[in-house]
């Protein structure tokens, strides 16, 4: 019990200071890092999380996702839609095609793949080893790719695009707590019963998506949202599971990584800003809500971006959620093919 308490306190201040730091996900990394923490400072002590309590985080993440898709956002796209999931398509392509740098380091490709992926940080670390990559390599990997696009995204709004804030950002709205968390349940629930019995690729992240987006058209369901608590439980319990794995030489290795994950980073981002101008040309959007739509990652800091510079908050939504719902709808298949082609 005091090895769970000491572990516990760990995740608490580490989240306490990403959350302060205004960092994405915090109980998600929070968790990572207090798991890191104890797993490099006690190695002769080492915890582990039931895979019930994991199966449940991953089903967390999963009904999050599903809660984010605007059905009315996607139906907007009108015509616009074949070209949105174009341009998604080739900035996962540029995205995974850099990220194949980084098994000149000896990771295998499957956890290349989805370490530099465009979008979807939280899902694919929750799929990762399920789907044989190396969570850990993943997990930090994609918090870099996070930390860089939240770093420059504001200084490409206003230096490139000339953005200024002349409109209200997006506002936080309140919502019916028992609402809230029949939502979260039903999902979980039903996503999980289901994903199995359909036999869904990773079902504890697929099944409770699916059923969340479907959820979300159901009436009394249309303005839910996973309560706070309910997803801080969930991001934290993938972010434990991830951290708990790692040991002295795993961060001597992916620390080596380093440069050249910088480097797929830059290439990822200078692509999906050149694939805006294909939206620019072919749509009637804007360069920086163009620019806002391709950005890779950080959905709801690009949705903030979007609102606070009065842009069409709806368009970016909709191509955000597009390329989110294709990355983590291909984890599965992509991965089932990289395995073959290495064994092959």
């Amino acid at each position: 019990m005091l090895r769970w308490l000491l572990l516990l306190a760990m995740v608490s201040v580490a989240s306490a200071i990403l959350s302060v730091a205004h960092l994405p996900t915090p109980l998600l990394f929070g968790g990572l890092l207090g798991g890191l923490i104890y797993a490099v400072s006690r190695p002769r002590r080492p915890l582990q999380l039931p895979g019930r309590w994991f199966t449940v985080g991953q089903a967390v993440v999963g009904v999050l996702v599903g809660a984010s898709v605007d059905w009315g956002s996607l139906t907007s796209l009108g015509a616009s839609w074949a070209i949105v999931m174009v341009v998604s398509c080739f900035s996962l392509i540029v995205s995974v095609l850099a990220g194949q740098l980084l098994v000149r380091h000896g990771v295998s490709r499957v956890t290349a793949t989805f370490s530099s992926i465009a979008g979807g940080a939280a899902g694919l670390t929750a799929v990762a080893d399920e789907l044989g990559a190396d969570s850990r390599v993943v997990a930090s990997l994609q918090y870099l790719r996070l930390l860089v696009v939240l770093v420059t995204m504001p200084l490409v709004a206003t230096t490139v695009f000339g953005a200024s804030s002349d409109a209200n950002p997006l506002e936080v709205e309140t919502h019916a707590l028992l609402t809230d968390l029949a939502f979260a349940l039903v999902a979980i629930v039903a996503g999980l019963v289901g994903g199995r019995l359909l036999r869904f690729p990773t079902p504890a992240i697929i099944g409770p998506l699916v059923a969340a987006a479907l959820l979300t058209l159901v009436p009394v369901f249309d303005d839910a949202r996973v309560p706070w608590l309910v997803a801080s439980v969930g991001y934290a319990l993938i972010g434990i599971q991830v951290g708990l794995k790692f040991t002295v030489e795993s961060l001597r290795r992916i620390g080596g990584m380093l440069p050249t994950a910088l480097l797929t980073i830059v290439i990822t981002q200078v692509a999906c800003a050149a694939l805006g101008w294909v939206l620019v040309w072919t749509t009637d959007v804007s360069p920086l809500d163009a620019y806002l739509a391709t950005n890779p990652g950080g959905i709801y800091a690009v949705l903030g971006m979007s609102a606070a510079t009065g842009g069409d908050v709806t368009f970016v939504a909709a191509a955000q959620i597009v390329r989110l719902i294709i990355v983590l709808g291909s984890a599965p298949f992509v991965a089932a093919f990289l395995r073959r082609g290495e064994s092959g």
